[in-house]
Formats: C-alpha cells, sequence, structure tokens
C-alpha cells in the first residue's frame, strides 16, 4: 500500500461504486477476451473466489492452479519459472505466496501484471482496498476513529490498512498481546507520517470511542512454535456485552475467516460489516482488474 496515493486510491474507489452494479446481478463485457489466472500457494476462500467473480462478471474468464500438490511447485518449480510461464497464457495474475516479498519480485519479472493476493506477513493491498470501500460506504473516511485488534504482528491485512488509513488522518487504536504487537518499522513509518496511534493491551481502553472496530484472526499458521501461539489464542472477544458500551453507529469489521474472535450473536445486529466486507471484495477487483487491464469503465 505504501506504493499507492490517496489519489490513486479515491480513483479505484471510485470505479468500483460504478462497477458495484455488476457485483450482484447482471454483467459486462469490459474484460471481454481477457485471461486472469489466479496463482495461490496459500488456502483462500473469499480472496480467490472474489477475483474470479469479478473476473467473469467482467466478461473474462479464468485459470487456476488448484493447489500446489497438483502443479509442479511440487516437483521443485521455482516461482519465478512458473510466472514466467503462466505469463504466456494469461493477461494478468492473482499471487498469493506465503513468502514475503514474493509479489514484488514476481512484477519485476512477469511479462503481465501480478495483483498481490497476499505475501507471507507482508501486505495484501486488494484486501485494503475492499476495506477501505467497506469504510467508505458504511461510515466515514475522514476523521476516522478505528480500532485495530488480534494479531497485529503477523497480521498482513492491517499491515496494508494502517499505510493506507494514514493518507486519510486517521486515529488509529491498537490492541494486542504484547507478543502480537505491530512491527516497529511499520509503526516508526506511521509516525513519520503523522499518524496519531495509541496501543493497548485492553479492548476496553478503545471500544467506546471507536467508528471502526477491525478485528482479526490469532493467525496459528504464522507462529514457528505452536506453544507461543496457544499463550495469545482467544485474547480478545467482541460479544453484544462489548456493544453495550460502543458508539450506537460503530461498525465492526474482519477480514474473514474467524475463529471465536465475534460471537455469532453479533451477526443479527446492525453494526455487523464483515459479510458485506467480503461482497465489497468483489466490486472493488472488479475495478483493480480492468484498471490494470487498461479498460476504461
Amino acid at each position: 500500500m505504501r506504493d499507492f496515493s490517496r489519489v490513486e486510491i479515491d480513483s479505484i474507489l471510485q470505479r468500483a461504486e460504478k462497477l458495484e452494479t455488476f457485483a450482484s446481478k447482471g454483467s459486462s463485457n469490459l474484460l471481454d477476451g481477457k485471461i486472469l489466472a489466479m496463482l495461490f500457494y496459500e488456502p483462500s476462500t473469499r480472496t480467490r473466489l472474489s477475483f474470479e467473480t469479478a473476473m467473469k462478471r467482467l466478461g473474462g474468464e479464468t485459470i487456476n492452479m488448484v493447489s500446489t500438490e497438483v502443479s509442479s511447485a511440487a516437483k521443485g518449480e521455482m516461482l519465478a519459472d512458473t510466472i514466467k510461464v503462466v505469463g504466456e497464457y494469461a493477461d494478468v495474475i492473482v499471487l498469493r505466496h506465503p513468502k514475503e516479498g514474493s509479489a514484488r519480485m514476481s512484477a519485476e519479472i512477469s511479462g503481465v501484471p501480478i495483483i498481490n493476493a497476499g505475501d507471507g506477513a507482508g501486505h495484501h493491498p486488494t484486501q485494503t482496498l475492499l476495506d477501505l470501500y467497506t469504510i467508505k460506504r458504511e461510515s466515514h473516511l475522514h476523521n476516522l476513529n478505528i480500532a485495530l485488534i488480534g494479531d497485529l504482528k503477523y497480521g498482513r491485512t492491517v499491515h496494508s490498512l494502517a499505510y493506507a488509513l494514514s493518507l486519510y488522518d486517521a486515529k488509529i487504536s491498537m490492541v494486542s498481546p504484547e507478543q502480537l504487537c505491530i512491527p516497529i518499522a511499520i509503526k516508526e513509518d506511521l509516525t513519520k507520517r503523522g499518524i496519531n496511534i495509541y496501543e493497548t493491551t485492553k479492548l476496553e481502553d478503545v471500544i467506546e470511542e471507536a467508528d471502526v472496530i477491525y478485528v482479526t484472526r490469532i493467525q496459528r499458521e504464522r507462529f514457528p512454535d505452536i506453544g507461543e501461539y496457544q499463550k495469545v489464542a482467544g485474547s480478545y472477544r467482541v460479544s453484544l456485552e462489548s456493544l453495550k458500551h460502543c458508539k450506537e453507529d460503530v461498525i465492526i469489521m474482519h477480514p474473514l475467516p474467524r475463529v471465536d474472535e465475534i460471537d455469532v450473536d453479533v451477526d443479527s445486529t446492525k453494526h455487523a460489516k464483515y459479510f458485506k466486507q467480503a461482497f465489497y471484495g468483489v466490486p472493488v477487483r472488479m475495478a483493480v482488474l480492468s484498471l490494470v487491464l487498461g479498460c476504461e469503465a
């Protein structure tokens, strides 16, 4: 997200709003004849399916690497070689990979555009764009007070989102166990950008003033030591009781999947926006695909 200016982000969000009508019904021929290749070296549901839906709603086609076990990656093929080969088949590649920096490396050697769908504990820029779109549509982006909760060390969604929110002068509260606080390098970058950051280990310290409560899962798969994961698992839980102390118009977001961070009873409240957030991934990814392929909406 550090590569984006606020003008560029706003342009993407505006295009997403124009394309949203095709996200839930109907279709367009905007990307007719274009092929999207999806290379996912880590599990995905919403990102993979929303990219595929976005491409098909705009008249394009998709090809998939279903799993690394049935691809040449299982034979030891280097990512760089895979990118070069698949670039001969498709007009654009969406890549999810466990190694941080993999998308940037791929972009440097690819003959077609690379869209980063998550690089390990690094960044997840299209998730951030749909998060911003959700905030814009369901709350407000200006003078925003947001609480980021959970795994802030390994959580690539909050890394990207924090950088983007710095362009909107947001007040950011960070709630996490001490072992999972935001990386020092990211915190220093945000401070240099003039962002007001408040850090705490207690949800109750920030929940009353937040416009947006952004909850994340403690990511077991990122921990090198399962014992360390077990020490922090289940640290925070948003419940109906929690909401008694929130603003009337607060919204609750989550990049999903959730485990036990949000009670299912919260789903039926007006505050729960995480399923709508998942839907917004379709128009936002429509916007991104049309832009990288040079097709005017």
